[in-house]
């Protein structure tokens, strides 16, 4: 970890996540010197932070806010997204279970910035626990006037929400998961218009994961150039790495943004278990183009992955070692967006299949020549745009990785391949008989 914990500050403490031991530490001071501010000069401090959404897009907070129109006159609405849909990542549980009132604190602080009253924190149906600390944080905030009406004394008025969603990996999509909030299927909408203009029950509204609201409380109280002295210019902050796979010690890594993916392997995971060696990784869960081992000295930030081809998503380091069929894996990717798909546009509902369908016939023993270029060019046309949420890219980008950088895996399955058996359909009752009418 890094040598002073920010977010993780409260892990190890059994009643760290109280709303005593929150005080204790100083929680709920930003929240006060943000009361104590307009709404614009919130904006601008979490803007001149350079504090990225860490949801996966990684687009800027501030910039987010901003969008929101100033003289609307109806209602405006905050989400936390906390449906933690993407494989590998388990970071905002995390946060959940050992500091539920810093994100709570955040909720508030963002909603006094763009001006809602009502925020839901919309939870995956399956983190049963994590709800209930959730629920609980919230009574012990309402009871001491800090959720609720008039809030530290001031004329802001806030309620919060917990929303619990019905498990779909495509509602960690912000359209997708504001459709399921107001009680429909959760199938992404076009944008334009965006959620800031256009969101829940058609009001404005920002969609923020729960680590982006965590650091809120710590830009208000510390201010932005202390955010922004940690990692580096447009990669501020620190980061939670989620740490799985082949490694010695799997887990949740609290670092400033920047550092390598050597250094959270090798020296915070404890390198590759059993003293094996690194074959390929994921940087930012598996919906990230894959990393070989000669990509293991890139920042583990937004800019570093861009530059290095892939992105950083979530932060879910998912390690390979040399033990993995990369077709085996590519495979069970499929099989999961397959299933996930929303099924709203074609490319994704097609191509994850036939994605699946052609890598499940490798593994069989029955792979072609043709299968490595067929599966670039499905993902081709279900990525870059194709679809109107990023689920198409999202088995597009690690398949077509994984054929480019171990194409020889590919091709070894395909030179040991055996032609499919062609099944015998049965005679047809009729088969030989002359086709007639009004027999």
């Amino acid at each position: 970890m890094s040598a002073e914990a920010v977010l993780l500050r409260a892990r190890g403490n059994p009643s760290g996540r109280t709303l005593e031991a929150y005080l204790g530490a100083g929680g709920y001071e930003g929240l006060r010197k943000a009361l104590a501010r307009v709404p614009e000069a919130v904006v601008k401090e979490v803007s001149d932070s350079e504090l990225r959404g860490r949801g996966g897009a990684g687009f800027p907070t501030g910039r987010k806010w901003s969008f929101v129109p100033k003289d609307h006159p109806g209602p405006r609405y905050l989400i936390c997204n906390a449906d933690e849909s993407e494989p590998g990542t388990f970071k905002d549980r995390e946060l959940i279970e050992c500091d539920p009132h810093m994100v709570i604190e955040g909720i508030a602080i963002a909603c006094w910035a763009i001006g809602a009253h009502t925020a839901y924190i919309y939870i995956r149906g399956e983190f049963v626990r994590w709800a209930r600390i959730l629920e609980q944080a919230l009574d012990e905030a309402r009871a001491r006037g800090l959720v609720g009406r008039s809030i530290l004394g001031s004329p802001f008025d806030l309620d919060i929400w917990v929303h619990r969603g019905a498990g779909a990996y495509i509602c960690g999509e912000e359209t997708a998961l504001i459709e399921s909030l107001e009680g429909k299927r959760g199938f992404p909408r076009l944008k334009p218009p965006f959620p800031a203009v256009v969101g829940v029950f058609g009001k404005p509204t920002v969609v923020n994961n729960v680590e982006t609201l965590a650091c809120v409380p710590h830009i208000m109280t510390r201010g932005a150039a202390w955010f922004a002295s940690i990692g580096r210019s447009r990669n501020t902050g620190p980061k939670l790495y989620c740490v799985s796979g082949h490694v010695n010690r799997p887990g949740v890594y609290e670092l400033p943004l920047g550092v390598t993916f050597r250094e959270i392997i090798e020296q915070h995971g404890g390198g590759i278990r059993n003293g094996g060696k690194l074959k390929a990784f994921f940087p930012g869960g598996s919906s990230a183009p894959i990393m070989t081992a000669g990509d293991v000295d890139v920042r583990a930030d937004f800019d570093g992955c861009a530059e290095a081809g892939t992105m950083l998503g979530s932060g879910g380091v998912i390690v390979f070692d040399e033990s993995v069929d990369i077709v085996a894996a590519a495979a069970n990717l499929a099989h999961f967006y397959a299933h996930e798909s929303c099924g709203q546009c074609t490319p994704c509902r097609e191509g994850a299949d036939w994605c699946m369908d052609i890598l499940d016939r490798m593994l069989d023993g029955h792979g072609r020549s043709a299968d490595p270029d067929t599966l670039l060019r499905i993902c081709r046309f279900a990525s870059e745009g194709m679809t109107i949420c990023p689920l198409g890219d999202a088995f597009a980008l690690p398949i077509s990785s994984m054929v480019t950088k171990f194409r020889d895996e590919f091709e070894r399955r395909i030179s040991t391949a055996s032609p499919r058996p062609q099944k015998k359909l049965p005679a047809l009752p009729w088969a030989g008989q002359r086709p007639g009418f009004g027999d």
